[in-house]
């Protein structure tokens, strides 16, 4: 079974990766700037569940029709809870971190949510894909 800092590093080395590769870009049109909001909007897949969220404070580089963001990613997570007893509510908001390309209009996004601690399991780090609308 795989550690739970194993199944980050991977996409960590892709990203560091790939902003290293956008810092060298010959072109004057690039740009890294910080900013709150982007204007992103995506859905997707995580933890056998959905979310839905806004692209949040982040750092971009930005490049022509291609632009890069790692940040915060205020969400809404959809889930059933399927243990006995009480439950959580199916919606719930929550905060994720990761990496969003947008290309034109189109937004691909990996996010990493953190699961906290239970009785019946321990906290842990998990991966999710997603697909999104970018305004700007």
């Amino acid at each position: 079974m795989k550690s739970s800092s194993s199944v980050i590093k991977k996409p960590l080395y892709t990203t560091t990766v790939l902003i290293s590769s956008l810092c060298f870009c010959q072109s004057t049109e690039t740009e890294i700037k910080v900013a709150f909001y982007d204007g992103t909007v995506v859905a997707g897949y995580a933890d056998h569940g959905a979310f839905v969220n806004c692209t949040g404070p982040n750092i971009s580089l930005k490049n022509k029709n291609l632009k890069l963001m790692l940040g915060m990613l205020p969400s809404l997570r959809i889930k059933e809870d399927r243990a006995e007893g009480t439950k959580n509510s199916t919606i719930m908001p929550t905060l994720g971190a990761g990496m969003t390309v947008a290309y034109k209009r189109l937004a691909v996004q990996i996010p990493f949510y953190y699961n906290t601690k239970t009785s019946s399991q321990n906290g842990s780090w998990k991966v999710g894909i997603g697909l999104g609308y970018s305004f700007r």
